[in-house]
């Protein structure tokens, strides 16, 4: 089976390259403290949960889906499992918190229920980089520690309830910061929300093998029409346009890399043709694959 030309790395994988990490059930926690000499991986890559970045001293320049961000002290990103990851420079000492976590986890936490809407910020179009105050950094670090400390604890009463509470505490101060800098976004019901979480799980899962509306919504047990119903109110998009967003932002990525021919990208796209590719590259980006590379 040959390597896919976007590697897919998962938290245990870049556990290792970030160094002492706190794991929990899908939970995975990391404070930084020492130099970094050289970048996490040196090509594209996504991985496999979803994650906060907060960097409290130092700085860290990061591309997330063709989009450069510089990240200093006292500024968070969150992403998901679908978003390309490109590590760039760093200065030499970087102070950072990494949480992780997989969708399985958020939903077994006690607020999958009832409260998932408040995590809506998952599912704007784009990634926004939030500066904190200094109390909003502290408030981070404080359960970020906590979240550490409670891992490491070998018995102890309620030690899983006190860590998903911790990090439902966690999601909220973040949902808290992105609401009083983003007040408008609008709050859907938790149904949906959870639909809309299940749906991008499966389309990072399925990108390149399906991009029919009618798989997702099978896997889904709902209607293609309720599905893109949902997503719309939720997103923005229907089924379909996300399909195709994210079939784009692949192809964009690797029709970035000049060693891969256009008949490559197909391929590695899973298109029965090159002709095919190029179709369906213009119907939704407005040029041909090789225009595009003139273009970039």
């Amino acid at each position: 089976m040959k390597q896919p030309l976007i590697r897919k790395h998962s938290m245990v994988e870049i556990v290792e390259v970030l160094g002492e990490t706190h794991l929990f059930n899908g939970l995975h926690v990391h404070i930084s403290k020492k130099e970094l000499t050289e970048a996490f991986f040196s090509y594209p890559f996504r991985t496999d949960q979803y994650v906060f970045l907060l960097v409290l001293s130092g700085s860290i320049k990061v591309q997330l889906n063709l989009i450069t961000y510089t990240v200093e002290s006292n500024e968070i990103l969150a992403f998901t499992p679908k978003t390309i990851i490109d590590i760039g420079e760093s200065s030499h000492k970087v102070d950072m918190i990494v949480i992780s976590f997989s969708i399985d986890y958020l939903l077994k936490t006690p607020f999958k229920s009832f409260e998932i809407n408040a995590f809506d910020f998952f599912f704007t179009d784009n990634i926004v980089k939030l500066e904190l105050t200094n109390r909003e950094t502290t408030l981070f670090v404080t359960l970020a520690e906590l979240l550490v400390q409670k891992s490491i604890a070998k018995e102890e009463f309620f030690k899983d309830e006190i860590i998903a509470h911790s990090f439902g505490l966690f999601m909220y101060h973040y949902a808290s910061v992105f609401r009083r800098i983003y007040p408008t976004l609008e709050i859907e019901m938790s149904r949906q929300e959870e639909l809309a979480f299940r749906f991008e799980k499966i389309l990072n899962e399925n990108l390149k093998q399906e991009r029919s509306v009618q798989f997702y919504a099978e896997a889904l047990y709902v209607t293609p029409g309720h599905l893109s119903k949902v997503l719309k109110e939720v997103s923005g998009k229907t089924a379909a346009q996300i399909i195709n967003s994210a079939v784009m932002m692949e192809a964009r990525v690797l029709l970035k890399n000049p060693s891969l021919t256009i008949a490559q990208v197909a391929d590695e796209l899973q298109f029965s043709n090159q002709s095919f590719f190029g179709k369906y590259f213009k119907k939704n980006i407005g040029y041909s694959p090789s225009e595009y590379r003139k273009n970039i």
